[in-house]
Parts: structure tokens; sequence; C-alpha cells
């Protein structure tokens, strides 16, 4: 009996050490299942968004403008895939980029520059867009108004209201007299606005204004010779298809000592003498944002009112002064910024 005891004992405690063993693995599954279904949590926080991203043109202002896009997104921690296609200043190419984005479904489209938006926004009415580059967004048809975005369209302008202002300014106080020559292409409704509004802030000052209209960048230099012993300051705006071929004005100027106004800072890097602009980077920077906030479902478009840029300044860049033969003035020194020529 003793020993039947003892047996019966012993079993029980194998018994419980067998449902302790048990217990315990049981509580591992569970935590094994609890880190995977955090793991899926995870992933369902990072989901992966694809954005076609598209400009008329490669050039710096606008290659900036993209960059500090993707910056903002990537510092707002969102997984993004980027179909990037340029238009290659070509306008017929502008529906087809457009096109193939909706046929690929993407989550946003990030329109760099007018043409690129429109394109946009003419191919459809369902996939957010938010643009940047532009310059005049309710004259163009983008948003209908600077307090208003579209049902499916929002962004930032590179226009602020008082730059053009301020650009005819500088030119009425130290260069009065003169014939500003200005080379664009017309058909560019955001170049044509700012000619106008050029032509109108120049009115009951000493000013002349002198245009050259071109159709591509293979036309810009030639137009821009046209100018000499014509025109006594040449001044360009952000035209697209001027800006892409920039140096070609930039050596003109230079060989002609004419001084040469332009639209924004990334132009006065390539040799431009003056600009009252804004920072190309910092839009798109800001035009992230506004998409982040989209993707994430943290806003809808139409939450999102188009905005103007930061407060402009004066940049100079002294270098191109003393190529273009322009006789120094040494309140430029207190009042502005200096950029440095790319070398």
């Amino acid at each position: 009996m003793k020993k039947m005891k003892k047996l019966l004992q012993l079993l029980a405690i194998i018994s419980f050490v067998v449902l302790l063993a048990a217990c315990g693995s049981g509580s591992n599954d569970d935590s094994t299942d609890s880190g995977e279904s955090e793991g899926e949590s995870g992933s369902d926080d990072g989901q992966t968004y694809t954005v076609g991203a598209t400009q008329i043109v490669e050039h710096p202002s606008l290659d900036n403008a993209y960059k500090g896009f993707q910056d903002a997104l990537e510092d707002l921690g969102l997984d993004v895939e980027y179909d990037f296609q340029s238009a290659q200043n070509d306008q017929n190419n502008v529906k087809p980029i457009s096109d193939g984005f909706v046929a690929d479904g993407v989550d946003l489209i990030f329109a760099n520059s007018t043409p690129s938006a429109l394109g946009a926004l003419q191919a459809t009415s369902d996939i957010p867009i938010i643009f940047t580059s532009v310059s005049d967004a309710v004259g163009s048809g983008l948003v209908p108004s600077m307090d208003e975005a579209g049902e499916n369209i929002t962004g930032n302008v590179d226009l602020h209201p008082d730059a053009i202002q301020e650009t005819v300014a500088f030119i009425e106080e130290y260069f009065p007299d003169s014939a500003v020559g200005m080379v664009y292409n017309a058909g560019e409704q955001n170049s044509v606005s700012q000619v106008d509004a050029v032509k109108e802030a120049a009115e009951g000052t000493s000013l002349t204004i002198v245009e050259r209209t071109v159709a591509n960048a293979s036309e810009v230099q030639q137009s821009t010779m046209t100018l000499v012993g014509e025109a006594d300051v040449i001044y360009i705006i952000t035209d697209n298809t001027v800006v892409s071929a920039l140096d070609s004005v930039v050596g003109v100027a230079n060989d002609q000592d004419i001084p040469l106004i332009v639209g924004e800072p990334d132009s006065l890097a390539k040799g431009g003498f003056a600009t009252f602009g804004i920072d190309y980077y910092t839009l798109g920077y800001r035009a992230g944002e506004m998409a982040a906030d989209i993707l994430t479902g943290e806003k809808a478009v139409r939450e999102i009112a188009p905005e103007y840029p930061p407060e402009i300044q004066l940049f100079l860049n002294k270098e191109a002064a003393e190529e273009q033969g322009i006789e120094w003035n040494t309140e430029w020194d207190d009042t502005a910024q200096f950029v440095d020529k790319e070398e």
C-alpha cells in the first residue's frame, strides 16, 4: 500500500509539471501571436504611397522644388514611391504623362509648373493634385481663388503678389529711363500674366517694355541678341522655356554689359544680377506637407487653401554685376542677400 501511495503521488507530481509546461507553452504562443499582430499593425501604419511627379522641364528652380517636396514627405515619415517624368519642355508630352498617372492609379500627382498642373487637372477629377512653381493659379484656371482649393487640386504659387512691383521699382530707381527687354514663351499662360503685370507696374514710370517671344529653348539666344542696342536692361521672368536656356541670356548680358534682372534666386546663381525672389526648395517642401496631409487622410484637398510664398527679399550676385558692367551701389550692401555664381 505504501508503495502504491508513493506511486500515485509521483504520478500526480508528473501530471502537475506537464500541466505547467503546457500552460507555459500556451503563454509563449500568445506572445508570438501578439508580436505578429503588432507587426501587421505596424505594416498598416507604414503604408507605401505612389506619387506621380511631373514638371514641364528640368532646371534648377523646378528641381529644387521637387527635392523639397520629397524631403518633406520623408521627414514626415511617409514611405513614397515616385514615378517622375519630365515633359522635356514639350507641351505635347504633358497630356500623355498625366494620362499615364491616371491609368496607373497613383495616389497623388505632384505637378511642378503651370503646364504640368493644367495637364493633371484635365486628366483627372478624382486623384488629388498638389501643384507648385505656378505663377497665377487663378488666372490659369487651376483654382477658383487663392482662398479656395479646387475639388481635387491645391498647392502654392511661386509669384509673391509684390514681386513684380518691387522688381520694376528697383529698375526704375537704379536704372531709370531704361528700355526693359523681356524674352518669354507666349504659349505659357504664367508668362503672359507676368508680362502683363510688368507692363502695368511700369505705367507712370520712366521705363518702357520691349518684348521678344520664343516657342522653344533653341530660339532664346537669337531672340535675346535682337535686344542688343534696343534694351538697356533685360528682365527674365519665371518662364520655363527661357529659364531652361538661361545660360545663353547670361552670355549676351555679360558680353554686351546689359544688367540682367531675373525672377528667382536659382537664376541668380546661373548668372543673373538681381531678383526679388523666394526659395523654391521651401515652396516644394510646403507642397510636400500639403501632400502628406492628403495622403494620410488628415485633410481633404478642399480643406487646404492655395498659398502664396513667404515674404520676398532682394538677392544680388556681385560677380554678375561686375561682368555686366554695373556700377555697385553701397546701399545694396545693407539691403540685399548675396548669391554666388555657380562654378
